[in-house]
């Protein structure tokens, strides 16, 4: 079981949650940050070696959640094209390929084995996606995807594997291949999530930024920040709310409190 509610307010940490994060101030060293910086790219290969497609559930929440995915045509039976930034193995792209037919998808992931798991995937077809390699950060989207062409982008759970000090170019990449008045629709870890809280001494990066034992990074945002990184980047914000959600585990008593931020930040 589990509940949901959405709205403003950040979850707040009960007092042991609270001197446990206190507690934790010491920071990886300046010279692993940088070679985890370096070898980013080869530590989420790695991660789709050792998982391959098993990893991720398939996201067949999307369509529910942002509504705008249909919402977003001008008549019913418009095709749309979309872009998933960071499609991983396509765990949102071919859930959405089956409800809609009338998608185009430009689809780019940081991994070349994630991409290579696209192509093979039995729903792909050349016809209705491009799929591409990419790094959000300095490859530049208008070499795959003409400008001014996007009617929706997604951006789920990938701003977080990035470093803070280059969200802000994924966010201008990205800006240049949507249509004017369209939107990004953004779903990742909000701050204070279990995942934030179950990191052991010795992982954090930075403010809200760790590092997990395979080398892959993770950070944990607020409202505020997000706000703020869009509008940096000329975006104008429509919804950005925290998903908070408790999931139960009845078998282990278990009570485990999840938190995201879900967002949409429309071009002018």
């Amino acid at each position: 079981g589990a509940f949901q509610k959405k709205g403003h307010s950040a979850r707040i940490l009960s007092p042991e949650e609270a001197e446990r994060l206190a507690k934790d101030q010491v920071l990886v060293s300046e010279f692993k940050q940088l070679k985890l910086e370096k070898e980013a790219q080869k530590n989420w290969d790695l991660f789709y070696k050792r998982n391959s497609t098993n990893f991720f559930k398939d996201r067949h929440w999307t369509t529910r959640e942002f509504q705008e995915l249909k919402a977003c045509r001008e008549f019913a039976d418009q095709k749309l094209t979309i872009l998933e930034a960071g499609c991983g193995v396509g765990n949102c792209l071919f859930p959405l390929f089956e409800e809609d037919l009338n998608i185009f998808a430009y689809a780019c992931d940081f991994s070349p084995r994630a991409v290579e798991y696209v192509k093979k995937n039995a729903l792909y077809s050349s016809e209705r996606c491009k799929v591409f390699q990419c790094d959000l950060t300095k490859d530049d989207l208008l070499e795959n995807i003409p400008a001014n062409s996007v009617d929706v982008v997604t951006l789920i759970f990938v701003l977080s594997a990035i470093h803070p000090d280059k969200m802000h170019l994924v966010l201008k990449n990205i800006y240049k291949v949507l249509k004017p008045g369209k939107c990004v629709l953004f779903r990742d870890y909000g701050l204070y999530d279990h995942a934030m809280l179950r990191f052991k001494s010795g992982s954090k990066l930075g403010e809200n930024f760790y590092v997990r034992q395979d080398g892959t990074r993770s950070y944990f945002f607020t409202a505020e920040f997000l706000s703020q990184l869009f509008q940096a980047e000329g975006y104008e914000q429509v919804v950005n709310e925290y998903v908070q959600r408790e999931t139960v585990n009845r078998k282990e008593d278990l009570r485990v409190p999840r938190v995201f931020l879900q967002s949409k930040f429309q071009k002018p």
